[in-house]
């Protein structure tokens, strides 16, 4: 049953009509609702299609964390074979809201590594909702040196709302493992591609989407912090949230302009939670044109071509 957000419930009517016009068509099977199904239906598309044509900065980040959006776990599943994960920090623990291992891309070996927040209670909270502790950014790190040695690209799958902020994360060091993962990132001589499939929260996600290229799921959000606590910092109003998401640029078309992705994966009318095979498979082309596009570059090059773009894109961002 398809999950609403609050801005959809004119669609949940109407949606709502066309499924209650079959049920009463499959309790009585001398009636005939083909033609009312079918208006509805098509008047549904007709708004579907409205709505998600002009979403304000404000829903697409509802969307982003639409509890039915495909998250790593399936897109793993889904685009790689012979996936062996990968766990702990040698040094505390594994951080189950980061998943990583070896896998195949089509016939390529390569390391994945993403942000995992979980698909129902009970494993949201074993993934802490996507936000990783220093374990998580440590074993990150252990996995990017080990398959540097051989060579093997590595992809990482982006979301997560921010590193978590908790006590006991702050005491085993949660700023440094942010800052080593990124180090790290700008560090490895191997094809390095990421995808914002849903949140790019903060440092948290910077540690894993300082790569050659990134790209950005179409309704997908990428920022410094969330607008909520945006909104708490300069109104000391969270419920100001949508003038922060606003003013942050925090969209795919923004960070396109301003070049902090590189590019856009168009998404399923209606979002990636309304059809998750074809959200997915937009992603694994997008991979793999990036993949391609890094062939043939040394570790040399991979690593000038690296810092290029993040030098190239504070001086973007100063000249906007």
């Amino acid at each position: 049953m398809t999950q609403y957000l609050d801005f959809e419930k004119p669609l949940a009517e109407i949606e709502g009509k066309a499924e209650e016009l079959r049920a009463m068509a499959r309790e009585n099977g001398e009636m005939d609702i083909t033609a009312e199904a079918k208006a509805l239906d098509a008047k549904a598309a007709s708004l579907l299609e409205e709505i998600y044509g002009s979403l304000t900065p404000w829903r697409k980040c509802q969307v982003a964390r639409h509890p039915e959006r495909p998250h790593c776990e399936h897109y793993i599943k889904a685009l790689f074979t012979e996936f062996t994960p990968l766990a702990g920090d040698r040094n505390f623990a594994d951080d189950l809201a980061v998943m990583g291992g070896l896998a195949r891309f089509g016939d390529r070996p390569v390391m994945v590594i993403g942000h995992e927040k979980g698909n129902d209670t009970k494993s949201r909270i074993e993934r802490n909702f996507g936000m990783a502790r220093p374990e998580g950014y440590r074993k990150a790190v252990r996995l990017m040196e080990l398959v540097s040695k051989f060579g093997l690209p590595v992809i990482t799958l982006v979301d997560t709302p921010g590193a978590y902020p908790g006590k006991g994360a702050e005491e085993r060091g949660q700023s440094e493992a942010i800052a080593r993962s990124t180090e790290k990132c700008l560090q490895i001589g191997v094809p390095l591609v990421s995808v914002i499939i849903g949140e790019g929260g903060s440092g948290g996600a910077v540690a894993f989407a300082t790569a050659n290229r990134v790209a950005m799921l179409e309704h997908a959000v990428y920022s410094v912090i969330t607008p909520e606590g945006c909104a708490s910092i300069l109104w000391k109003d969270s419920e100001k949230m949508r003038e922060a998401a606003e003013a942050m640029r925090l969209t795919a078309d923004d960070l396109r302009k301003l070049g902090v992705t590189d590019r856009i994966i168009t998404e399923p009318k209606g979002g990636a939670h309304r059809d998750a095979p074809a959200a997915i498979k937009a992603v694994g082309g997008a991979i793999a044109a990036m993949l391609k596009e890094l062939d043939g570059k040394d570790a040399a090059a991979l690593i000038a071509d690296r810092r290029k773009k993040y030098l190239d894109m504070g001086a973007k961002g100063l000249a906007a």
